[in-house]
């Protein structure tokens, strides 16, 4: 969501502007915004894959070695290719289905951009 101002205490995207601050509906943090940068929810998540390159939503991805998948007899094979991509915050930041897996989240350490 371009345009977005996350709240400098605890970056959340959930603000509103009250009058002439802006107020944070998370933690009820209050600010003046033209005091302080501007920081938008695009420029506040960036990922990286293996190789360095920055990934983007929509993109695809090839995993660069083999994942094992709890309750699945294989794993993810090096190589294979997943299409649109959506980042996400947290510790498995790339959200996608895997054709013959299904939903999944994957840490972007383990991917190289397509």
């Amino acid at each position: 969501m371009p345009g977005v101002i996350l709240c400098p205490n605890c970056q959340s995207d959930l603000t509103y502007l009250n009058e002439d601050l802006m107020t944070c509906s998370q933690c009820f943090h209050e600010w003046d915004p033209a005091a302080a940068p501007v920081e938008t929810a695009d420029a506040a998540l960036k990922v990286l894959d293996s190789n360095g390159n920055e990934l983007q939503n929509g993109d695809s991805v090839i995993i660069i070695k083999d994942l094992p998948v709890k309750g699945m007899p294989r794993p993810v094979k090096a190589g294979t290719k997943v299409k649109n991509i959506r980042l996400t915050d947290g510790d498995h930041n790339i959200d996608c289905k895997i054709e013959g897996f299904g939903a999944m989240g994957l840490k972007s350490e383990f991917v190289r951009k397509a």
